[in-house]
């Protein structure tokens, strides 16, 4: 074995990561080293020649240093400042930009997630602090890809929720109603497209927007997929009733391996999820499984979404109007 230098730690030919520690640390030592990422990355690749929409052409921009810690390019022309992480989900945030880095680095190097709790110790900020980062992060940069699924393609329904308390009897119909009702396609070696519903039947709705008319369907023998079935090339079933769960090609486990994913993850990482916030979750684990053959590192597309505007901003929609723009004569 080689000698190895203990100053330049390098990740082994034989790590299953894309992306370690050490390189994130390489590359973003600082707050200042991810506003320059974000700048270069969002305005001017150079970072020194960007767009001026107040002078309508390229110009020079520079970064002074101000009292009040502006995070800010200023046209050297007109004196337009340009402030990369406005529109952004860093909008407005006090938190260190390395923070929300390193944040994005933990949840996309992880593959059952992580907690709030845990982003809290990670990074010493409050748990409140470290939901909301969490929260924006899978609801604005883990948006899933509804791209109608083709070829062979698995379809199924669970539910998520817990188990009938000790000590209160509950009917079967009570219980069930408790439990969230999701329903999930994916394509064998391909996405998942994984979604809320608001009753079980509407898992067979969940197949017709998703997958093409010419791909060949896998289910159980849940009734509404017989439905539905005629509507693609064709309709294989696997009787689970009959504990059969795999006939030749005819099966689901690709799409009851990704529910058992997402159940172990939920149960083990954050325990209890309520109905209102799990699309985001499923959006979280169906981004990471969609992206799990991709050449690019993870963290290297998350922080490539995070340079997009907010879809919606935290009193409504986003306005129309340039973001991140404003004025101070030279």
């Amino acid at each position: 074995m080689g000698m190895t230098d203990r100053n330049q730690p390098k990740r082994a030919d034989s790590s299953d990561s894309q992306y370690s520690i050490m390189e994130f640390m390489r590359e973003f030592p600082d707050d200042a080293a991810c506003l320059e990422w974000l700048w270069r990355n969002r305005y001017s690749a150079d970072g020194v020649h960007a767009n001026c929409p107040h002078c309508d052409r390229q110009r020079v921009f520079r970064k002074y240093e101000t009292k009040q810690q502006r995070q800010s390019w200023t046209c050297t022309g007109c004196g337009l400042h340009i402030h990369p992480t406005a529109g952004t989900i860093f909008h407005k945030s006090s938190t260190s930009l390395q923070l929300w880095f390193y944040a994005m680095y933990l949840m996309t190097s992880t593959r059952c997630g992580i907690s709030a709790k845990q982003i809290e110790r990670e990074l010493g900020v409050t748990y409140k602090t470290a939901w909301r980062m969490c929260k924006l992060i899978r609801h604005e940069l883990m948006e899933q890809d509804t791209t109608r699924l083709d070829g062979q393609v698995e379809a199924d329904e669970t539910l998520i929720g817990g188990k009938p308390r000790v000590g209160k009897p509950m009917s079967r119909a009570a219980h069930l109603d408790r439990h969230a009702k999701v329903a999930g396609v994916v394509e064998r070696g391909g996405r998942v497209i994984a979604s809320v519903t608001k009753f079980r039947p509407d898992a067979r709705q969940h197949v017709v927007e998703h997958v093409l008319p010419s791909a060949v369907l896998f289910t159980d023998e849940y009734g509404p997929y017989q439905s539905v079935g005629g509507r693609f090339q064709r309709h294989h079933r696997i009787n689970h009733s009959e504990k059969v769960y795999v006939s030749g090609d005819v099966h689901t486990q690709t799409i009851e391996g990704f529910w058992s994913l997402v159940k172990n993850g939920i149960r083990g990482v954050y325990h209890s999820v309520s109905h209102k916030h799990l699309q985001d979750y499923l959006n979280e684990y169906a981004w990471r499984y969609n992206h799990r053959f991709d050449t690019v590192p993870m963290f290297k597309t998350i922080i490539g979404n995070s340079t997009r505007e907010l879809r919606s901003g935290p009193t409504g929609p986003v306005p129309a109007r340039p973001r991140g723009l404003s004025y101070r004569p030279l």
